[in-house]
This record gives structure tokens, sequence and C-alpha cells, in this order.
């Protein structure tokens, strides 16, 4: 049966769409044969109290993986959306304290992601709890930070969230989750316009993330105005792709502190 529509849809040119569904580990459910047969396979996914549904595409034999559509779901049914980082900023009047905005790549799409932290007092076990992103990370990112730039969260509940329900995987993560931990603590906002994004090691250096031009180029579009990236990241002096974002390049998490101390 299932050679049979592979073959029909060879044959005549047309596309075919399986409908099937996940386990509760977020595999695809039945033999993986269904899935090496095909050409793609899109996941549909999407919080079930908000109006926007994600298509993701997780296999891809004609072109690039983890590329994603945004709709919205209206009455008419799914309508694209033109300016999906719209969605996952949140609308605040001025800034506010454990707020960072991060550019996240899904796919080939650069993406604009709010990512906020609340740092509150805790028990003898304080907690720490990360949505949309990685949670294990989250306790490495608190040893760094304690060690590498002297912040302190040892007992202190730590909560990290992405802003839209949206998925961020990447390491690429992990400065804009610092310096939203470290906004929060302190109950001091990050400047108007601010992003930040880049890998931090356990030995505290800032590495740079895959395509850093293109998330910059994003931000500018968008109307960021300063922004903190890894050195390796930073753009030639004179680049008038991004004029009006005044760009603080960093090799260490330290001088990233530093940095926004003095904004």
């Amino acid at each position: 049966m299932k050679s049979g529509r592979h073959r029909a849809a060879k044959a005549s040119g047309v596309s075919i769409v399986l409908v099937g569904h996940v386990t509760k580990e977020g595999a695809l459910a039945g033999p993986r044969v269904l899935e090496h047969m095909v050409d793609t396979v899109l996941y549909f996914e999407g919080d079930t109290h908000s109006s926007f549904r994600l298509v993701r595409a997780i296999k891809n034999r004609f072109g690039a993986v983890n590329e994603i559509g945004v709709f919205a779901m209206t009455e008419k049914g799914l309508k694209g959306v033109s300016n999906p980082s719209a969605i996952f900023l949140s609308q605040h009047a001025e800034p506010v304290a454990g707020s960072c905005v991060m550019v996240t790549l899904e796919g080939t799409r650069p993406l604009l992601v709010e990512i906020q932290a609340l740092v509150d007092s805790g028990g003898p076990s304080p907690r720490r709890l990360s949505v949309g992103l990685e949670r294990d990370r989250l306790a490495m990112l608190l040893a760094v930070l304690h060690r590498h730039a002297g912040v302190a969260c040892m007992d202190q509940d730590v909560f990290v969230n992405a802003v839209g329900g949206v998925r961020i995987s990447e390491p690429a993560a992990d400065l804009a989750v610092m310096l939203a931990i470290t906004s929060s603590l302190r109950g001091k906002p990050l400047p108007k316009g601010f992003i930040a994004f880049g890998e931090v090691g356990l030995a505290g250096e800032v590495r740079p993330a895959p395509r850093g031009q293109e998330r910059l180029k994003e931000a500018a579009k968008l109307g960021f105005t300063v922004a903190v990236v890894p050195k390796a990241n930073a753009p030639k002096k004179n680049d008038k792709n991004f004029e009006g974002l005044t760009i603080y390049p960093v090799e260490r998490i330290e001088d990233a502190m530093n940095c926004v101390r003095g904004l």
C-alpha cells in the first residue's frame, strides 16, 4: 500500500500528504520505514492556548531542515504571518528587568525571540526551571556566571522562559540567558533596543554563533540599536548593512557583563 502511494506520486507528479501522529516522547509513531520513504516530514505544533501554530520541517530531501512556517488561526483558516519575530517579542512600553532579546535561527530564517528570566529568593533547595530552552544547560550557565562573572544565584530560584512558546535548542542563546538572569537579579533593565547572542563555554569564553552577520542584519532591520555579540561575529566597521546598530564585540562573559554595566 505504502509503496503503491510512492509510485503513484512519482508517476503523476501529484503531492501526497500522509497524516500521522507522534508518541509521548515526540517521535513519529509507527514503523520508521514511513519516515524514510517520504521526501519531507512536517510537524504541526503550537500551544493550545495560543492562536499561532508552527509548521516545522524535520526532514527535507530537497532543502534545509528545521525550517518553520508561522501561521495564525483565524475564522477563515490558517493565515501566514509575515513578521514572525513580532510573535516572540513581548510588547513592553519601557524596558523591564529580566528581559533580553536574542536572534535565533530556525532553519535559514533568523528570528528575534525574547528571553525572560525571574530570579527570586529560594528556600533550602532553590529551583531551576526553563521553558523553551535546554533545562540541563541552565545549571551549567549559572555555574559559569558565578565562577567567571562573580554573579551568585546559589540561594535563588531561577526561572527562564522563551516568549511565544518557541523552543530554542541552539547554544547561541547562552549569552542572552545569562544577561537576562543578571538583569533580574539586580533589578536593572537592559537598554532599550538591546539584543545579544553567543555560546558561552565552561571557561567563560564567548564563542561565535553560526551566520552571525545574518542575525545582526535582521536585528538592524527591525530597529534594534545595541548588540553585544561574540568578537568573531562582529562585522567590519564600515559595513552599511548595520547602520543604526551599535555593536559591542566581547570575548568573555565578564567582558559582556562589564559592557552592559557601562550602557
